[in-house]
């Protein structure tokens, strides 16, 4: 046991590393995380939930990793791959936009 734990301190101090350094580097990393998350609308995995958090505005389904909403009726509404319905208003407050083309 403690021959291997010397084994891997030996590889981390010749590779540069130190423990502190990975820490700070998964601390960083996690922050980024964070900031990440904090951009996205709230996101509703059916319609009719997300219609009951916003009574009075309109749902669209939100494609997450472009940020382009679309509205009901459209062809991509409800069928892209990484998606969810979010309310309009949170979206655009996100940064999001609607799709330019209609589909």
């Amino acid at each position: 046991m403690l021959r291997n734990f010397a084994l891997a301190a030996a590889l981390f101090a010749f590779a540069g590393f130190s423990f502190t350094q990975t820490s700070a580097a998964v601390a960083a990393s996690s922050q980024a995380v964070v900031v990440a998350q904090a951009s996205l609308p709230l996101l509703f995995a059916t319609e009719s939930v997300a219609q009951a958090h916003c009574p009075k505005d309109v749902v669209a389904w939100l494609n997450i990793p472009s940020g382009i909403y679309h509205y009901k009726g459209e062809r991509r509404y409800g069928r892209t791959k990484h998606g969810a319905y979010a309310c309009e208003k949170e979206a655009i407050k996100a940064g999001d936009r609607a799709n330019l083309n209609g589909q």
